[in-house]
């Protein structure tokens, strides 16, 4: 009993001399004043803290002695440590924190640009699963962006116009490589479709304005395709349809560090025209094949060198009613075919981060013009263009802090082309050497900025430019950033209307701000912009008018001054939603674009025949589990463009014939249904297509082709008002079904 009695004695002892020897830690912890809860605050090397509270306050104790570190630590801060010394008495301890500056945490400038390569940054995704979802997009990136503001409908032609700007001021990159031949070869009225499958690429950037200095050579925006970096496995997939057969096989290795792939498609629109009424008599359906093949390796330090290269041609002829007296038939044919490689590697070595990369373009276009009467030919006019083009690329990249970055390099883009119009022939050759260095600039979490500037220097016009460009990006609020972008880019004219080397580089300013709300499931932007075109080139036709129709004109062009001048002005508002309604994402934007310019064979300033003052686009996408059926509504109104019937009188040019087309509108459906959806262990995952386009069959107009003396006109409308389209898409070893119902809801 005294032996108990006395170990008693003894726990009680040290107990108390325990809690004797305890002292307090205790203080407030702020940033800016402000008080910061949810702060981590402990004793080095020990087990005791404590959390701070709503009022910052914190308090903990110890029964530690001598020489010790307190930290502090708390997600969005960087963490800190003071020295404290305890001998027996409690202590107060504040801390005042500094704002984590990470790329994360940072706002990003977004003023012009809507991004899809990395989820964590993006503002607005548009990502390839939503091109294929898109209705009326038809699977092509060009087409889907064509639902975003900013981006008009021009369907006469291929392009991306953007912002009161030609189809020409848009340049399109894959891997950071300049891509020369994005579209197929077309006829006039009849637009070129992409010629890259959507599937190549993991995300994608479109800067409708104010894009990097990394970039050049465009008035208007670039689109930058960045393409996958290795298949999920080993796969084979094919697609069939009434248009097209295509077939894919991806090898990857066991190690899952390298990859080779092959496709090809054939496509004939021969068994639709026979099934449509189409408004255009096609001679000749267009048709056309295509090869690819493709490597991937993931070097030892997750580097990447990727190859892409890809061979095709197309062809068609169409005939129409002729507007002239000496014949009663006209007929143009094409025979096109583009060849493109694309290299490129990415390597970081310590701090710094190596980009290099080159392409290779070849394009082909043979073009005839014809004319008959009573079916025997009575003229022909053969229009021939052989282009090649090499572009290198080199850009180094280094953090100069914990997250801000310069980045600097240089670009080589080499043209030869051949041309022969009627009896005109000529070559044009030229080498633009560019530098371009660039800062991004973190001073907080809640402002940034983007610092650059891009030289040029063009062998065939004999001058250098200098493109200052610069960003800046300010958080108001948690949700809200706003954002302002200024620069200064420049552009060869369009080669086809060279003929002497008298001429400078085309100029546009352009001013942009922006203003941002991203929550939870939704997205709103409001955007306005001004930009400012100078020394734009002007033409004028070099054989006679009456010796031509209207959709000959633009190749018997040539420039003859650099004078033309222009602006472009307006607003944009985009709103996509992925929480209001259930299992429903869904988008709406409007623009409103005011521009002229004189420029061309334009006699004075006008509204530009490709610009639509209003614009509203609606799309909506819904996939029902039960029913493994995915559905899409997209929605399309535009205010009539102005048509112009422009010639040259007397070697001045002059508007013959002008006014207003009726007003665009179009509504598409699609419907996918995924039979594979929920069983396990299927051996092959597939998916059914069909789409609508135009289910209300408008008779769109694009514009109008008039006669060698104006007399009659032909109005130029879409090869068929409704197009139907099915399709079954199958695939082999990846389960690729996710992507078909999961669109990012």
């Amino acid at each position: 009993m005294k032996t108990q009695s006395r170990i008693f004695t003894l726990f009680f002892l040290l107990v108390g001399i325990s809690i004797w020897s305890q002292i307090t830690i205790s203080g407030k912890v702020t940033y800016k004043n402000k008080a910061l809860k949810d702060i981590s605050v402990t004793l080095k090397d020990t087990y005791d803290g404590a959390t701070t509270d709503a009022n910052g306050n914190y308090s903990f104790t110890t029964t530690e002695t001598g020489d010790k570190t307190l930290v502090f630590s708390g997600k969005d801060y960087d963490e800190v440590e003071l020295p404290v010394k305890i001998e027996g008495k409690d202590i107060a301890m504040n801390a005042n924190l500094k704002e984590q500056i990470s790329e994360i945490n940072a706002v990003v400038i977004t003023a012009g640009s809507i991004e899809a390569s990395d989820k964590k940054r993006a503002t607005a995704l548009l990502t390839p699963l939503d091109v294929y979802t898109t209705a009326g997009a038809n699977g092509q990136i060009s087409s889907a962006l064509g639902y975003l503001p900013g981006v008009q409908k021009v369907g006469e032609s291929e392009g991306l116009f953007v912002r009161g700007g030609t189809g020409a001021e848009t340049k399109i990159f894959i891997d950071g490589n300049l891509v020369n031949n994005y579209f197929t070869n077309s006829v006039p009225g009849i637009a070129g479709r992409d010629r890259f499958n959507t599937s190549l690429f993991k995300g994608n950037v479109f800067s409708s304005g104010g894009y990097s200095a990394v970039y050049g050579q465009a008035l208007s925006s670039v689109l930058i395709l960045e393409s996958v970096d290795l298949p999920d496995t080993t796969s084979f997939d094919f697609g069939v349809s009434p248009i097209f057969l295509s077939a894919n096989y991806q090898k990857l290795n066991q190690e899952k560090t390298a990859s080779w792939g092959v496709a090809g498609g054939y496509s004939n629109l021969g068994l639709m025209g026979k099934l449509f009424n189409f408004n255009t008599d096609f001679d000749k359906y267009p048709q056309g094949y295509g090869f690819d093949g493709n490597f991937r390796i993931k070097t030892k330090k997750g580097g990447f060198i990727k190859y892409y290269g890809s061979i095709d041609e197309n062809k068609m002829a169409v005939g129409s009613e002729s507007l002239e007296q000496d014949s009663d038939r006209n007929m143009v044919s094409l025979k096109g075919q583009n060849m493109y490689h694309n290299l490129s590697y990415k390597e970081k070595f310590g701090k710094y981060l190596l980009n290099i990369g080159t392409s290779y373009t070849y394009n082909s276009n043979d073009l005839n013009f014809a004319t008959f009467l009573n079916d025997v030919q009575q003229s022909n006019t053969p229009i021939n263009n052989q282009s090649n083009y090499i572009n290198a690329k080199a850009v180094v990249e280094r953090k100069i802090n914990r997250a801000s970055i310069v980045r600097a390099g240089f670009e080589l883009n080499n043209a030869d082309e051949t041309m022969k119009y009627s009896s005109f022939e000529r070559d044009y050759k030229d080498l633009i050497s560019s530098a371009f260095a660039e800062t991004d600039l973190i001073f907080t979490n809640n402002l940034t900025a983007k610092i650059g500037a891009r030289t040029e220097h063009s062998s065939y016009l004999g001058k250098w430019n200098f493109s200052p460009r610069a960003a800046l990006a300010y958080r108001i609020s948690k949700d809200w950033t706003t954002s302002f972008a200024y620069g200064i880019f420049y552009q060869n004219p369009e080669s086809k209307y060279l003929y002497s080397k008298n001429f400078d580089f085309q100029r546009a300013d352009h001013y942009i701000f922006q203003v941002q709300k991203n929550s939870d499931g939704r997205n709103l932007r409001f955007e306005a912009f001004y930009k400012d075109y100078k020394s734009l080139i002007k033409t004028k036709s070099y054989i006679s008018d009456s010796l031509m129709t209207s959709n000959q004109n633009q190749y018997y062009q040539i420039a003859n001054s650099n004078n033309g001048k222009g602006f472009a002005k307006g607003i944009e508002l985009f709103w996509r939603d992925k929480k209001t309604f259930k299992d429903i994402d869904y988008w709406l934007t409007y623009s409103y674009l005011d521009s002229k310019r004189n420029f061309l064979n334009y006699p004075f300033s006008l509204a530009p025949n490709f610009a639509s003052k209003h614009t509203f686009n609606a799309v909506a996408k819904k996939f029902v589990m039960d029913w493994k059926t995915g559905f899409n509504l997209s929605y399309t109104y535009s205010k009539g463009r102005p048509y112009y019937d422009l010639v040259s009188e007397n070697g001045e040019n002059i508007v013959r014939h002008q006014g207003k087309l009726k007003d665009y509108s179009g509504l598409n459906f699609s419907i996918n249904y995924v039979p594979s959806v929920g069983k396990k262990d299927s051996k092959s995952f597939t998916v059914f297509v069909l789409s609508i386009n135009n289910i209300l069959g408008n008779k769109n107009i694009y514009g109008y082709n008039y006669s060698a003396d104006g007399n009659s006109r032909t109005a130029v409308r879409p090869p068929v008002n409704t197009f139907v389209f099915v399709g079954v898409f199958v695939s082999f070893g990846v389960d690729k079904t996710n992507d078909a119902i999961n669109n990012n809801l």
